[in-house]
């Protein structure tokens, strides 16, 4: 997108983002590195979202808040972005590239400055509130936080309950506050700030109260909203992780879940499916079993819609392990009978049962924003009939202002990745916009000059995480800080609550420098997400980033040993013991800042490569875009309509001529990929194209291979009879002259025709929508024909149930069957007969037999053959062939290789419009490294002894990523490493037959006093 701003007003390099949830936190992030001030808005007291009230992220098991708090403090702590929170948009007006925002901010009533978060005022406050954070499970002080790791670490007073604000009393907490921070004088304010766009992600809102006490809420005790039930099984939670009924104290021992409350239900309005339910009651009901495998667990469903990546494994993997009890039924109500639970529903075959349950657990939805309309006027944008931000199919991620874009769950109800993924796509737009302006506002992040620590003693700081009850539940944290410091070398020990707070990175920065501490040891979480944050606290403090080490206290001792606190105490011993010793080795390993190639190859010419492509160009960049086949435009040139009826091939062919006519694009089609040489910031690849080679050199790489359609052999007589055709052929018939053959009468549709079993074990997520569209299509058509739907799960997320109500309103039947029964099909012997399609009908409890004068298979999508690309760039895919993202919630486009990003059907499968978001996203991500100019690899990197070095050629030959060469010294071969191409994957030093190779923080010597230090010795020198 280009800014049209027509005067001569210049562009301003600013962005407004609102909305302090992870999706407003990640594109915040992502525009400061693409060089944007960002002004992040938040009208709480604190950014996190309801990200920050999880327990935690399924299927990946991680705690929702560690994974979350690094990202949180990177914001708090980045100069270029300025969080205001207690604020609220009051209008937005001007052009792209030169708004005015208009911002009333509300006061805290206490300095975010100069409050420490000592507590002193929450301590003595008397006025007592329902805390929101645990979902009014637990009580708060009118004075608080609303959690230990919130963003800003500043407490504030509720307004609405604080006795000096409203009756001009007390005022305790001012006079007991030692900094002074609190000041009753503060007032609301308007600020002005001047933005070149917006991107609106106030994430969604709650279902309504009168809704919820339908199914007993607030009416019994014991009967629990989803959220309210995350809170409860949260060790940060008001019972520390332990499920307890509210009214009784009691462990349940039945539990139930009722989906879609909320959510696909016209009595309260939300006709729409919150496309996340399904699968967090999964996640809530395996914690549950988790905490007590006892307890009995159901789970009420009407469609199973487990559709994301992975997540009909996790799913089956969970019923499986769990013994989870699954049933096709929505109670209309709950009742309470001598403090039990009452359910009644009618099963699919057409039987009245009556159960008690000890808890229910309503799955409720995601809503659009309270605020929603007052938000839309304020920036001049249009709501859909549900309130969510109205989007396009061809532009998911852009409002109908120009210069204003969506993400998260405002566009549509969403999960994790999906509303990470779409933030980083709307930094991208933002960035393509403002461009001119790129830098003009930023400040750069400067750290002080290094300390010298080489001829210093080890003195070493040891920092124990409780991480709330996740470690300090079962752990004995004190007696592991207080061993900790008897350790060798060890000068100053403590623990803490959470060790990754905002002010506890202040509070290790501010002992490094008092106790003159040259090495750091934090027993905590994992390192996989917490290890950066902690190095860049280093670096603020003074120190090298890799004079820093990790115990994992918590995956690796407090998760597996939950049961034996005694035990699990000593094994955190033992980890904190090794981890000192391999301290003490520790050096200063030296950074590299290595230039950008300021271009990108993009592979693949589907919808998903161009949109990269051209997102990529418009943010200035060159871009190299190479397609296989002799055209572009990939497989979404065998659509006929979107959900809407528009036809997707004009789209398409208006999104080529784009790329093809932008000058900073260059197209090569009939070309591969042959090899791939060099690091993040300098990739040289060579392009085949026919019976040409060329080496094109360029700092990131985008893979954007696509995929294509299932082919159903065997299955139905699909290639015997001419009755039997897939979903992607009846889209040609339906655009064609002559959709139907005369005296077509019935058409019988089956859904899963190869997915979700032996042939494709996933949910390719956009069968379902394209047979409710063209059923659709062929009612609109012939309105008499008999349209039949067979399928498993009818997954018709997000708005897409809205088509799923039309099909059945314009008469389409819907029958579902069982994996265990599935349809059959009859050929007969005269070809102009109809196929005989039988299925079971679990209400008649028989087979019943439809007629087929057409039988269409929906079948999935099969991703295409990567393995050789997947070699190339050492990239590793699922065992289902598509890339595997670097983590799933956190960088779902990034791969595992840097500066290599995914998206689209390469990712995993997904609709036009997610496809497009992804797209944008993986060009933001892309464009980091470019926007940047600069590069910093890890310095954890191998080390040749030269001296000791043979030059047999090991390590050049086993290394993966081509990081070493062998050269002459003289009339000796010796082995060199390439800083910048090593992955500090260890394989060089594992094949060195003469120990000449060591990696940089895991030396020979610090690995070896681990192990010495584990058996209780001491490390010889040698």
């Amino acid at each position: 997108m280009k800014c049209n701003n027509s005067s001569n007003t210049p562009v301003t390099g600013s962005v407004l983002v609102i909305g302090g949830g992870v999706a407003g936190v990640q594109a915040s992030l992502d525009l400061t590195e693409l060089g944007y001030k960002v002004y992040l808005l938040e009208k709480t007291a604190s950014i996190g979202g309801a990200m920050a009230r999880l327990d935690k992220t399924f299927p990946t098991n991680d705690c929702s808040l560690c994974i979350l708090a690094p990202k949180l403090v990177e914001a708090g702590r980045n100069p270029n972005i300025e969080i205001i929170t207690n604020a609220e948009l009051i209008s937005l007006n001007g052009k792209p590239g030169s708004f005015t925002a208009k911002v009333l901010v509300k006061p805290r009533f206490i300095d975010e400055t100069a409050c420490t978060g000592c507590g002193q005022c929450s301590l003595y406050c008397p006025r007592i509130i329902a805390d929101q954070y645990n979902e009014r499970l637990e009580l708060a002080r009118c004075a608080h936080i609303d959690y230990p790791q919130a963003v800003p670490t500043s407490y504030y007073i509720d307004a609405k309950a604080c006795l000096r604000v409203n009756y001009d009393s007390c005022g305790l907490c001012a006079s007991l506050c030692q900094k002074k921070a609190i000041d009753f004088d503060q007032s609301e304010g308007i600020r002005e700030l001047n933005v070149g766009a917006a991107i609106v992600a106030p994430g969604f809102g709650r279902i309504k109260e009168e809704f919820l006490e339908k199914f007993g809420w607030g009416l019994y005790e014991d009967v629990l909203t989803a959220f309210e039930f995350e809170r409860l099984m949260c060790a940060s939670g008001p019972t520390n992780g332990e499920i307890v009924r509210i009214s009784d104290g009691r462990h349940p021992k039945r539990i139930a879940f009722l989906q879609c409350i909320g959510s696909r239900d016209e009595r309260c309005g939300n006709n729409y499916c919150s496309s996340v339910c399904c699968m967090y009651a999964i996640k809530e009901a395996t914690m549950a079993k988790e905490h007590d495998p006892d307890v009995q667990i159901t789970l009420f469903y009407m469609d199973v819609r487990t559709h994301g990546k992975g997540f009909d494994a996790a799913r089956e993997r969970a019923i499986r392990e769990h013994d989870l009890r699954i049933v096709y039924a929505r109670p209309a109500r709950v009742e309470q009978i001598d403090g039990q639970l009452l359910l009644t529903y009618v099963a699919e075959n057409g039987r009245n049962f009556h159960e008690f349950y000890d808890m229910v657990v309503l799955t409720n939805g995601l809503e659009a924003v309270e605020d929603a309309e007052k938000l839309s006027e304020s920036t001049g944008i249009s709501l859909n009939s549900y309130n969510f931000a109205y989007t396009g199919i061809w532009s998911p991620l852009s409002s109908d202002r120009e210069g204003v874009f969506v993400a998260g769950a405002f566009q549509g109800p969403k999960d994790i990745p999906d509303s990470v993924t779409q933030a980083s796509g709307a930094a991208s737009l933002c960035a393509g916009l403002l461009k001119e302006a790129r830098d003009t506002e930023t400040l750069s992040i400067t750290y002080p000059e290094e300390r010298d620590v080489s001829n210093e003693e080890p003195r070493i700081g040891v920092f124990v995480c409780s991480c709330g009850i996740n470690i300090g539940g079962v752990v004995d944290v004190k007696k592991v800080q207080e061993y900790a410091r008897t350790l060798p070398g060890v000068v100053y020990a403590t623990d803490n609550l959470y060790t990754c707070s905002q002010d506890t990175q202040r509070h290790i920065t501010e002992i490094i420098r008092e106790y003159n501490l040259n090495r750091v040891v934090v027993a905590a979480c994992t390192p996989r997400t917490h290890e950066p944050l902690f190095q860049a606290t280093l670096r603020a403090a003074g120190l090298n980033r890799s004079l820093f080490e990790m115990a994992n206290i918590r995956d690796q001792c407090s998760w597996v040993h939950m049961n034996e606190p005694q035990a699990a105490t000593e094994k955190a011993k033992d980890l904190v013991r090794m981890a000192v010793a391999k301290a003490q080795h520790l050096a200063p390993l030296p950074e590299q800042e290595l230039p950008v190639v300021k271009s990108a190859l993009v592979i693949g010419g589907g919808v998903a490569g161009l949109t990269a492509a051209l997102t990529i160009a418009e943010q200035g960049y060159y871009c190299t875009l190479v397609e296989r086949e002799h055209r572009l435009g990939g497989r979404a040139l065998a659509l006929t309509a979107d959900r809407l009826g528009n036809d997707p091939r004009q789209e398409v062919s208006m999104l080529i001529e784009k790329v093809k006519s932008h000058p900073k694009i260059r197209v090569c089609t009939g070309a591969v990929l042959s090899s791939v040489s060099g690091y993040v910031g300098d990739f040289r690849s060579t392009i085949s194209i026919g019976s040409k080679t060329e080496e094109i050199s360029h700092g990131v790489i985008v893979l954007a291979t696509g995929g294509r359609p299932y082919i159903p052999k065997g299955k139905f007589f699909y290639g015997e009879s001419s009755r039997v055709i897939t979903q992607i052929e009846l889209e040609e018939r339906l655009a064609s002259r002559r959709p139907l053959l005369p005296g077509t009468k019935h058409i019988v549709m089956i859904q899963c025709v190869g997915s979700r079993g032996n042939d494709l074990s996933y949910c390719s997520r956009v069968c379902c929508g394209q047979a409710l569209k063209n059923a659709l299509r062929i009612k609109k058509l012939a309105p008499d024909i008999q349209v039949v739907i067979l399928y498993r799960d009818m997954r018709a997320y997000g708005f897409i149930e809205d088509d799923y109500r039309e099909a059945r309103r314009k008469g389409v039947i819907f029958q579902r069957y069982s994996l265990e029964n599935p349809p059959r099909a009859s050929l007969q012997k005269d070809e102009k007969s109809p196929l005989a399609v039988l299925v079971w009908d679990s209400l008649l409890n028989r087979e019943i037999e439809w007629k087929a004068d057409l039988l269409v298979l929906s079948t999935g999508i099969v991703p295409e053959d990567v393995q050789d690309i997947s070699k190339i760039l050492k990239v590793p895919t699922t065992e289902d062939g598509f890339f595997l993202e670097a983590h799933v919630k956190l960088r779902p486009v990034d791969l595992a290789v840097d500066g290599v990003y995914v998206c689209g059907l390469a990712h995993s499968p997904r609709s036009i419009d997610e496809s497009i978001a992804q797209a944008q996203a993986a060009a933001a991500r892309a464009c980091l490294p470019l926007a940047r100019g600069k590069v910093e690899p890890e310095p954890i990197v191998s080390m040749v002894d030269k001296e000791k070095c043979i030059g047999c050629g090991a390590c050049e030959q086993f290394c993966p990523y081509n990081a070493i060469r062998i050269y002459k010294e003289g009339k000796r071969r010796k082995a060199s490493t390439l800083a910048a191409s090593c992955k500090g994957c260890g394989i060089c030093a594992a094949r060195c037959p003469v120990l000449a190779i060591e990696m940089g923080r895991f030396t020979y010597h610090g690995i070896m006093a681990q192990i010495h230090a584990f058996s209780g010795k001491e490390i010889e020198n040698e």
